[in-house]
């Protein structure tokens, strides 16, 4: 009988097997964050940005050679330098995507799609895909039709033959085992994002290419890929953990597909958030301790590159030719402060960031209030008037000499930087004084173009009751009751600009915050008016959105095909832009607006930043500051 000892770790194995370590590092999210610069407010974020990893990237593969760097997608779209990437990477002597050249230089050894990295259109997502010196693949983005597989090699599948991207890769790596023998392994990664992604980003996907079901396509990817013969299969899930029973269309399915045979390693993404992570609610599956979904490691590294995920494995293999997981450990390691990763910046990096900062800078006109969002969640602010605004000038006066003329036009706007898990900081804050493109995208940070919806009074009720579902069910007579629902998007706030209305917080929600009818007769928008007279079910209306909202995202009412009246692919941002150079920054008087019915002897509590403070008082009714949260926030009471 074999000799029995321990590995490092303190496992058992046989001196007859061979032990071998590997480290899978990960990142999500980055959205075009290459330097640890904030565009929007035009000054250092220390710990984000790609290159804040560059370091920490390098001590890490020092202490495991046997490493593979992985991202799960959204590296595209998110910043400033992202979006002037894409606006002139379509000229003739373009350079490399700024964010490829940096990935390129890190040395990733494969990626995979998420869903804003098609927010720029197709033509962006494919140069960057060729000029990357890496495969990035996507098991449920199939092209329509599709176009078949190249017999290039596998490590190397062009997007462009291909149609659009490869379904998986299989990296074949000499890797070096615990007494400095030599093992060639094959590793195999797919990769998927969430479904609803065809929905999103319609205009740019409908009729060239589809997103499968997640679960679908894993169940036909896996057992694909392990026929190939590959040792171990990881997973680019840009997908959150999810519910613990799978089911059709899901958007977050780490866990449903963690629980798949087939996967090994599953990385996470899409949601912003760390795993693991000890503050997670006990979910069935899920340790949060260990790391593990469905018994298999899982990381998630957050987002802008503040964290890079580390999973390490000891893989064994004994008389057979198979190695098998025997242990792991997971952790996500913050970004440094400091780096001098800069240097892995090229000139054209640099060159891209200077002519960001040379765009961003440019100015529009000159606001005379503050323009925050501290307080949109609870109350009309100037913020979302100035989009409702802008909005509602271009689609009125687009609209004007058409057989839609006669229609009156609303807005609606949502607060994109609110707070939750970006952090206290994450608000829009625009002082009075000169106002700058880069305040004009951090109020609107997203490439979405305007659209408007001819939407009748009964959908437009609909619509707000959707938007309603970030409160909580209020009780009362009862104090200081939590009046945000923390698993509600803020942007999901859709409110519509140019009625009246109340929300009756007594009442639950009628909608939940994936947007299915949980409490068909309940009524929150009360008191519903348009110019002092109660909202006719009857009577149409068209509502400027944007092509988010118009394609069906976050499932509001009225947003068929059939209803949409309005496309002209104009972006959003630069309708405000626009509106604020030709008809000035003064907002008008607040012509309408919503409150929350009144609840005697009740009180909510909410959080904003502590800058928001001072504020307060010039609301009505204002709110009460209490104490600060241990995440920085400043907690208010709110006397209903």
């Amino acid at each position: 009988m074999p000799e029995v000892s321990k590995d490092r770790q303190g496992l058992p194995w046989s001196g007859a097997s061979t032990l071998l370590r590997l480290r899978i590092l990960a990142t999500t999210d980055l959205h075009a964050q290459v330097l640890a610069w904030d565009y929007a407010t035009d000054r250092p974020a220390p710990g984000t940005g790609i290159l804040a990893l560059s370091d920490v990237i390098r001590d890490a593969r020092a202490e495991l050679p046997n490493s593979l760097l992985f991202d799960n997608g959204d590296f595209l779209q998110g910043t400033a330098l992202g979006d002037l990437a894409a606006q002139e990477g379509g000229t003739e002597e373009r350079l490399v995507n700024p964010m490829i050249l940096t990935m390129n230089a890190l040395g990733y050894d494969a990626g995979t799609l998420g869903n804003h990295d098609f927010s720029h259109g197709l033509p962006h997502l494919i140069r960057a895909m060729d000029d990357a010196a890496f495969p990035v693949i996507s098991a449920n983005t199939i092209a329509t039709p599709p176009a078949p597989l190249s017999d290039q090699p596998r490590e190397r599948l062009s997007p462009k033959t291909l149609g659009l991207v490869a379904p998986w890769a299989i990296l074949d790596r000499m890797m070096t085992d615990e007494t400095g023998e030599q093992h060639r392994l094959s590793i195999g990664v797919t990769g998927f994002l969430p479904p609803q992604t065809a929905q999103w980003e319609r205009g740019h996907l409908e009729g060239r290419v589809r997103i499968e079901d997640i679960l679908t396509a894993a169940r036909r990817t896996l057992p694909r890929l392990r026929a190939e013969g590959v040792d171990l299969v990881v997973v680019l899930a840009h997908s959150g953990i999810g519910p613990s029973v799978a089911e059709p269309g899901l958007e977050n399915a780490a866990l449903a597909l963690a629980a798949l045979p087939g996967a090994d390693v599953v990385v996470m993404g899409h949601t912003h958030q760390i795993f693991p992570a000890i503050h997670l609610e006990a979910q069935e599956g899920v340790d949060a301790h260990r790391g593990t979904l469905a018994g298999k490691p899982a990381v998630m590294a957050g987002a802008y590159g503040a964290q890079l995920g580390v999973i390490d494995l000891l893989l064994e293999r004994g008389d057979t030719a198979s190695w098998r997981l025997l242990s792991h450990k997971v952790e996500t390691r913050p970004a440094a402060k400091t780096t001098a990763g800069d240097a892995l910046a090229a000139s054209e990096v640099r060159f891209a960031h200077l002519r960001t900062l040379d765009w961003v800078r440019q100015r529009v006109g000159r606001v005379d209030q503050p323009i925050t969002t501290h307080f949109a969640l609870i109350a009309p602010s100037a913020a979302m008037r100035l989009l409702a605004l802008a909005q509602s000038s271009h689609v009125a006066a687009a609209l004007r000499d058409g057989p839609l003329g006669h229609l009156p036009v609303l807005s609606a706007a949502s607060p994109f930087k609110a707070g939750g898990r970006g952090g206290p900081e994450f608000y829009v804050d625009i002082p009075p004084g000169d106002l700058m493109v880069r305040h004009v995208l951090d109020l609107y940070p997203h490439p979405n173009t305007l659209t408007a919806l001819r939407l009748t009074g009964a959908e437009i009720t609909q619509w707000l009751e959707r938007t309603a579902g970030l409160y909580q069910h209020i009780t009362p007579g009862v104090p200081d009751q939590p009046l945000i629902r923390p698993d509600f998007p803020a942007f999901n706030l859709e409110m519509i600009h140019g009625l009246d209305f109340q929300i009756d917080l007594s009442q639950p929600a009628r909608f939940d915050t994936r947007g299915r009818l949980v409490a068909p007769h309940a009524q929150r928008i009360i008191n519903l008016t348009w110019r002092g007279v109660p909202l006719d079910p009857a009577q149409s209306f068209v509502v400027a959105t944007n092509c988010y909202r118009s394609n069906g995202g976050a499932g509001f009412a009225g947003t068929e095909r059939s209803n949409l009246v309005m496309d002209d692919g104009l972006l959003v941002r630069d309708v405000v832009i626009r509106h604020l150079r030709e008809r000035g920054t003064r907002l008008p008087p607040l012509a309408s607006g919503w409150s929350f019915a009144p609840m005697p002897g009740t009180s909510v509590t909410f959080v904003s930043a502590p800058a928001a403070r001072d504020a307060a008082a010039r609301l009505d009714p204002a709110p009460e500051p209490l104490d600060q949260t241990p995440e920085g926030f400043l907690r208010f009471r709110l006397r209903l």
